[in-house]
């Protein structure tokens, strides 16, 4: 905890986790029990904005890709504004705030502004994914590290700067977060650096939640237009030897993403949708 000032005021940037509340933490349940104001992302899920204390002032300043939203620079006005008049100040993060959710510039500016603040890290999505496809996302002889990418870059579309030949290690894992629309760019960007085109594939939307859809193909698969189905949840394409053993598993509905209910499932990415 960083404790900066002594009016009162404080600021938690919480993570809330992929959307299913039983992984939200103690330590971000209670953060959401304490606070008088609650400043959350759209991906946020509605089960957990439920369990904010009644008579909290909750403030949704989306911080989604291709909709309007409040900037970065606005909400860290508000968060700082707010905590200077005394109140216990929660951002909700959907997450983990230390993966892509851009909590170094909101660091920054509660540092600058002397406000005390903490950070209550939240389960992020790979793990939810690792999690419902009961997969070690570093299995021994398979993989010997894992790596986070965003595919979404400052111009909205992939990053300039990727390290392509680094990402075609056969023994990393790779989770590709905010992949929805430029999957199918990165995979062909793979495929070009010299990256297997069998190599399994998992594309996901709402890791966790009910309406949690999955689908199976490969890099080649993905390259030439393997999809979920239309929709507005968040996406994480998932890449490796290590999903070898999901064969099959989703489109059966052995292995499934959602916390509760049933998850959504396409046949090895052909288009053929149904419910298990």
């Amino acid at each position: 905890m960083s404790a900066r000032q002594s009016d009162g005021g404080h600021v938690a940037l919480v993570g809330a986790g992929p959307g299913d509340p039983e992984l939200l933490t103690l330590k971000a349940l209670r953060a959401l029990a304490a606070a008088d104001v609650v400043l959350c992302d759209d991906l946020v899920s509605a089960p957990i904005l439920d369990l904010v204390r009644r008579g909290a002032m909750r403030v949704r300043v989306g911080k989604r890709a291709g909709r309007h939203s409040a900037s970065q620079e606005e909400i860290n006005a508000l968060m700082v504004r707010l905590a200077r008049s005394g109140r216990r100040v929660v951002r909700l993060k959907a997450g983990d705030p230390s993966i892509f959710g851009r909590a170094g510039e909101e660091i920054s500016a509660l540092a600058a502004a002397q406000i005390s603040f903490e950070i209550i890290p939240g389960v992020t999505t790979a793990s939810a994914l690792a999690a419902g496809l009961e997969v070690s996302l570093t299995q021994r002889a398979m993989a010997r590290s894992v790596r986070f990418i965003t595919a979404h870059g400052e111009e909205g579309g992939l990053p300039a700067n990727l390290d392509w030949q680094g990402l075609c290690d056969p023994a990393t894992t790779l989770i590709v977060y905010m992949s929805g629309r430029t999957g199918a760019e990165f995979a062909r960007r793979l495929l070009a650096a010299g990256a297997n085109g069998g190599t399994p594939v998992i594309l996901a939307r709402d890791v966790s939640r009910p309406t949690a859809e999955a689908v199976e193909t490969t890099l080649e698969g993905l390259a030439a237009g393997a999809a979920l189905t239309a929709g507005e949840g968040p996406v994480v394409t998932a890449i490796g030897t290590v999903f070898s053993s999901v064969k099959g598993a989703v489109r059966t509905g052995e292995r499934q993403l959602t916390g509760s209910g049933s998850a959504r499932v396409s046949a090895s990415g052909m288009g053929s949708h149904g419910r298990t």
